[in-house]
């Protein structure tokens, strides 16, 4: 790989917390393009790939990991000032750069960056566009912000083209300026960023204004905002949707034909470009919003000339991302589906999809994920579960955030039973793991919810 990367004179690279799933895949990278890279975690899980590669890993986090031959740091937004290496790394005087402007420095090296942005369905988006740039034999360099299934969300291409999860918060997407930038939906989301919608919008709205005037934006044409995000935009702007009536820019414009479930609830679907029909698309992922995500891939095929018949194979191809409507197994004949949905849309998606292959009883586990999200959005989280004839409710993942008394998944359960909705509330995985045992029953089906370790409580019946 002759690409250079503008990181200054560094040439010893360190990353606190590389084995997270954007960090270890960004240390490779670094790794490929010439570099002498190493890291630390406070976890020895997830690193044994890294040290294959030739990446020196020490657990956990500590001062002495920082060496005076260390020439750059890169952390994230989670590494806070008081992490030992964070704080030998400034009084060594050593150079530090948080995780999206090393990406910015990636990205500089490639000329056809294809960014996918949006609230919801990035993560599975970018791994289907992947699939489909992989089959054209573009020899993409990809780097995705989950697991995926094929192996494909951080692979090392030789090629211009670099396939990018574009992820919104905290402004990291308006570091990137793709060649094909997508917006799949616009929603109400951290808020604790962004102070309501307007400020959200707004953020989008300058995302589509660093894309390339020789590219295109690719929307969906019911992005909330829409009308503010195209216009004046430089570049070309393509549309795609359900219903054509919703076209806003005039441009082209991408939408199914002729659906069809099969009993897994995998659609099989015509697609149009406005009145032309394109192919014929069986998706291997279940749900209607994975039509909208393979036009949206469709879209951007349009504008990288890759011809119809190898998207619709890259589309068939893909196996899809871990934690999203992963099948992970079956307890007692009941089977067990585990998904990242953490949004009240996302959540309304996964049981839709689940609603159109089961028509036995739907029994979800959710996890709510951060006070912040679960108390401005607890009116829709307690409407978004319609399609779920039984819900459990977990303790709210923090994650990031400090413990807020005034929010609770106990708060969450009173407004679903006002709403007549079927709930319980437990304080932990052992309590819940002995409700799952003694009610589960053969036509039954297990979703686990959230974006936390929510997974666990369908793996411990396994």
């Amino acid at each position: 790989m002759n690409r250079t990367l503008d990181l200054g004179n560094a040439k010893n690279v360190h990353f606190i917390g590389i084995g997270g799933i954007s960090m270890s895949g960004l240390a490779e990278i670094t790794l490929r393009h010439g570099y002498r890279v190493s890291g630390s975690d406070n976890s020895d899980t997830a690193v044994a790939h890294l040290r294959q590669a030739g990446i020196e890993v020490m657990i956990p986090n500590a001062a002495d990991n920082i060496k005076d031959d260390h020439d750059l740091v890169v952390y994230t937004a989670a590494i806070k000032p008081d992490n030992p290496e964070y704080m030998r790394a400034q009084a060594l005087g050593i150079p530090m750069m948080e995780r999206p402007l090393l990406l910015k420095a990636i990205t500089r090296a490639y000329e056809r960056t294809l960014c996918v942005a949006g609230s919801h369905g990035k993560t599975t988006t970018s791994a289907l566009l992947a699939s489909v740039v992989l089959e054209a034999g573009l020899d993409p360099t990809v780097h995705i912000g989950g697991r995926s299934i094929g192996d494909i969300n951080n692979r090392i291409g030789d090629s211009s083209y670099f396939v990018l999860e574009a992820c919104e918060y905290r402004n990291s997407f308006l570091h990137w300026h793709p060649f094909v930038g997508t917006i799949l939906n616009v929603d109400a989301d951290h808020n604790d960023f962004y102070n309501g919608m307007d400020g959200l919008i707004d953020s989008f709205v300058r995302f589509a204004r660093t894309i390339h005037p020789d590219g295109a934006l690719v929307i969906h044409s019911e992005a909330q905002g829409l009308d503010k995000v195209i216009a004046g935009l430089d570049c070309r702007v393509i549309e795609y949707g359900m219903d054509k009536i919703q076209r806003r820019s005039g441009g082209m414009f991408f939408s199914p034909a002729n659906i069809f479930y099969d009993t897994g609830g995998r659609a099989s679907f015509d697609v149009m470009k406005d009145a032309e029909k394109l192919t014929r698309v069986d998706m291997p992922l279940v749900g209607a919003h994975n039509i909208l995500n393979a036009l949206a891939c469709f879209g951007v095929a349009e504008v990288l000339g890759i011809p119809a018949e190898a998207t619709k194979r890259g589309l068939e191809k893909s196996q899809g991302m871990k934690r999203r409507y992963e099948a992970k197994g079956n307890f007692n004949d009941v089977p067990i589906i585990d998904d990242y949905a953490h949004h009240p849309t996302e959540v309304r998606a996964c049981l839709a999809a689940a609603r159109k292959s089961h028509s036995g009883r739907i029994i979800c586990v959710f996890q709510p994920h951060l006070y912040s999200r679960t108390r401005d959005l607890l009116e829709d989280f307690a409407n978004s579960f319609t399609d779920a004839d039984k819900i459990l409710l977990l303790p709210i993942y923090a994650a990031r955030e400090a413990h807020d008394p005034n929010i609770s998944s106990r708060m969450l359960g009173e407004r679903m039973s006002e709403l007549s909705k079927d709930v319980e509330c437990f304080e932990n995985f052992n309590t819940i793991e002995h409700w799952l045992r003694k009610n589960l029953t053969d036509g039954d089906l297990l979703i686990t919810m959230g974006a936390g370790n929510v997974h666990l409580a369908g793996e411990c019946l396994l």
